[in-house]
């Protein structure tokens, strides 16, 4: 059958155990009490946590087996660190250390590569920023943390954004009833969006409906980057001649963007009207 053939890094992931909060809590006692085998049923009873968290990351081109090992790895460092006293959910400890994990893994071996001293500097500024954070209860400025590192603000906002990690256009930004939202989804292309398709033939138009001379003055001003002096050496008439032309061309454009009747077309409704 299919679901005996999908596994990841050896384990068959239609037969994962799943465990109850009490369950949970006894194999948790007998870890504290030195059981390695209540330990391994941990990570057994956990291991369908870590494949939810990799489909965050799945479109990465890392291998799924790579990543589902590293997210493991981030399960036993939350398994051997929980503390059953604080009273919260193993999954809400475990989450973000698993997560953790892996985002450091992909960090570290990314194709854009960073040099060792701006990691150094930008561990200094994360520092410092939760250092800040922690003394005036508020999100620290910038300028803050520059002045503390004796930095400029550059520098700062450099070494900040090379510990950010790449966002990948396949990152989900939200999931509905059906398919997660990924942000590719919400990026238009304005190289070739309907509107400004449209925007184009309506200039395309406007510029039809323009005399000769006016179209080539338009083109050159706008299209070429001529200015009203060179126009009007190359047409042979004045720079206020070309100016006037201009500013009658463009109220005809915006007129018909706008669908608005011409100074011509309002006397004759008036006239009609008396």
């Amino acid at each position: 059958m299919l679901q005996n053939r999908v596994q990841l890094s050896g384990v068959n992931t239609f037969k994962l155990a799943v465990l109850t909060t009490e369950e949970m809590k006894e194999l948790f006692l007998r870890v504290k009490k030195g059981d390695s085998g209540a330990r391994e049923a941990l990570v057994r009873g956990n291991l369908r946590l870590v494949l939810s968290i990799l489909q965050r990351f799945k479109n990465r081109g890392e291998p799924l087996d790579d990543l589902f090992q590293v997210g493991c790895i981030g399960l036993l460092k939350a398994i051997d660190n929980f503390q059953l006293e604080h009273g919260v959910n193993f999954s809400t400890y475990a989450v973000p250390m698993i997560i953790g994990e892996i985002k450091r893994y992909l960090r570290d071996n990314n194709s854009i590569h960073i040099s060792r001293s701006i990691k150094s500097l930008s561990h200094r500024v994360l520092q410092t920023r939760e250092k800040l954070l922690k003394e005036n209860h508020r999100e620290p400025q910038i300028s803050e943390i520059a002045a503390v590192l004796e930095m400029t603000t550059e520098e700062v906002v450099f070494a900040f954004n090379a510990a950010l990690e790449p966002l990948s256009l396949y990152d989900p930004v939200f999931y509905d009833s059906t398919d997660p939202v990924c942000v590719m989804d919400l990026i238009s292309d304005q190289s070739d969006s309907t509107e400004k398709w449209l925007e184009n033939i309506a200039l395309q138009e406007a510029l039809e409906r323009l005399e000769p001379r006016e179209k080539l003055i338009i083109e050159a001003r706008f299209f070429e980057g001529k200015t009203q002096v060179e126009i009007a050496r190359k047409v042979g008439i004045s720079q206020a001649q070309v100016s006037r032309i201009e500013k009658a061309a463009l109220e005809m454009i915006r007129r018909h963007y706008k669908q608005e009747p011409s100074q011509e077309q309002k006397q004759d409704e008036k006239s009609e009207k008396q």
